[in-house]
């Protein structure tokens, strides 16, 4: 079939200061050729950062060309190995894998808003479907991210309910970002999904259920955002996506009294997946952990058309039924807090504009990065920055003067700042009305990525001042100063 085309294999194990980096990856060149090679690891060069197994992949050296392939993997005498069963292809479709769709309906909620975009679509009407969430809706273990995420074939089922040509009058918003909460979600909305005000959603599906540890408000953050985009602009659908890591971890548990009380749409993957991976196949497995998840945060692609599955399963459920009575959630005492379901964002192109910021001195945070977190959106194959209207301190440049100032008039005050896994970062202290607020260490979650801290929380207005201060032991080191989440 051809000449053997060259394959680079990679044994990567994730690293515990940055996943993606800091571990080991093993590496050895082959030819498809149909030949066997052992890559040996007794003399492998470990980095000392190896956290657990990450990835196996193969890296072609042009984009379209594939090949089959079988991993074995040979044990020393004395190990053991449990029996492993070959996994046999996925019955999409079946009987068996449709009851496993079903159990994902945690929650039918009021359709009312589904049910209108789904007819405002076959009218022909422009309607766009949005996504906000982590990784996973950044598409990540989808190959190609772009058409194999979970984002993008919910957009396509979509557009087949509706009979309507993709991309014709259903517009399509993708914006995950990796290893964000819901904390940083709230700020990046405005931006990402409403291109400051410019986006006008239908749909819009929220996935956040396995990044939220991160939500230092352990979910009042998220309580917002639900209601910042059910209230907002367009006043869309909302449904509440909860996805799965492979230990069977998300926080649904911890979230799902949002749209219970809000009487909200919500689509459980693990309530699908989860109690069928350790049945055997004459109990009724559809799958096996390995055939769902591609490592042990992100799924496969066919772990992508399952969560695709399970969101449309709902949209056609909502179809089918009678049209409910809308449902007006601000009758309803919010499950956790909507402290921040006005906040907005200001960074450096838009801070001038923004009502609440009194004044403000950058010193020398003046400079701008553009090494920042990259993510795919849309159906782009190619990264977007995040932030990229921020402020660079660099102390190698210009340490005169290492304080960002403001004034402000708010209830609410955030900051949002990039980590980053490299030495050549340093820590910062934030001070609200002289007294230490926050310590930012970009250093603790271990690799380069957008966050986002509370400075101040109040239930009134009221005028503070605000300091960024680099740490004096830093102050040669460089800082990401991305921008501020604000609630007048």
């Amino acid at each position: 079939a051809g000449e053997p085309i060259h394959v680079r294999f990679c044994f990567q194990m994730y690293g515990h200061k940055d996943p993606y980096v800091s571990g080991t990856t093993l590496t050895m060149d082959v030819l498809s050729d149909g030949m066997e090679r052992v890559l040996d690891i007794a003399g492998a060069q470990w980095t000392g950062d190896d956290n657990i197994t990450g990835q196996i992949r193969f890296e072609f050296d042009h984009a379209g060309e594939d090949a089959e392939v079988s991993v074995c993997l040979y044990l020393n005498d004395g190990y053991t190995a449990p029996p492993q069963a070959e996994d046999k292809p996925i019955a999409f479709g079946s009987d068996g894998y449709n009851k496993m769709i079903a159990r994902s309906l945690m929650q039918e909620g009021n359709t009312y808003r589904i049910k209108k975009a789904i007819d405002k679509a076959r009218r022909g009407e422009d309607t766009t479907l949005a996504f906000i969430g982590g990784s996973i809706t950044q598409g990540a273990g989808a190959i190609p991210i772009n058409k194999e995420c979970y984002a993008y074939k919910i957009f396509t089922g979509f557009c087949d309910l509706t009979g309507r040509e993709y991309d014709d009058n259903v517009k399509y918003i993708k914006a995950g970002v990796g290893g964000t909460p819901s904390e940083l979600g709230m700020l990046r909305y405005q931006r990402d999904v409403l291109n400051d005000g410019k986006g006008d959603p239908d749909l819009v599906v929220i996935e956040f259920a396995v990044n939220d540890e991160g939500d230092e408000t352990k979910g009042d953050c998220y309580d917002s955002l639900a209601r910042k985009i059910y209230n907002g602009p367009g006043h869309p659908g909302v449904i509440l996506l909860f996805s799965v890591f492979a230990d069977d971890y998300n926080l649904q548990d911890r979230l799902k009294c949002v749209g219970e009380a809000y009487n909200l749409p919500m689509v459980s993957v693990k309530n699908a997946v989860v109690p069928q991976f350790n049945l055997s196949e004459e109990e009724g497995r559809i799958l096996t952990r390995s055939q769902y998840f591609y490592d042990v945060f992100h799924p496969t692609n066919a772990g992508h058309t399952i969560m695709a599955d399970s969101v449309l399963h709902l949209m056609r459920t909502a179809d089918s039924i009678p049209s409910k009575e809308e449902f007006d959630i601000n009758t309803v005492t919010p499950p956790k807090s909507a402290d921040f379901e006005n906040v907005y964002y200001a960074g450096r192109d838009d801070i001038d504009s923004a009502k609440a910021v009194l004044s403000y001195e950058t010193g020398s945070f003046t400079g701008k990065e553009t090494a920042l977190h990259y993510c795919e959106r849309d159906l782009d194959l190619f990264g977007t920055p995040e932030f990229p209207d921020n402020w660079l301190y660099d102390g190698s440049v210009d340490k005169s003067n290492p304080v960002f100032k403001l004034k402000v008039h708010c209830r609410n005050f955030l900051v949002a700042y990039m980590d980053s896994a490299s030495p050549a970062v340093g820590k910062a202290t934030v001070y609200a009305d002289g007294k230490e607020a926050v310590k930012i260490d970009p250093h603790i979650v271990g690799w380069q990525h957008a966050n986002a801290l509370i400075v101040v929380r109040e239930p009134e207005a009221a005028d503070h001042e605000i300091e960024i201060r680099i740490n004096p032991e830093d102050i040669d080191k460089k800082f990401i100063l991305l921008g501020f989440g604000i609630t007048d």
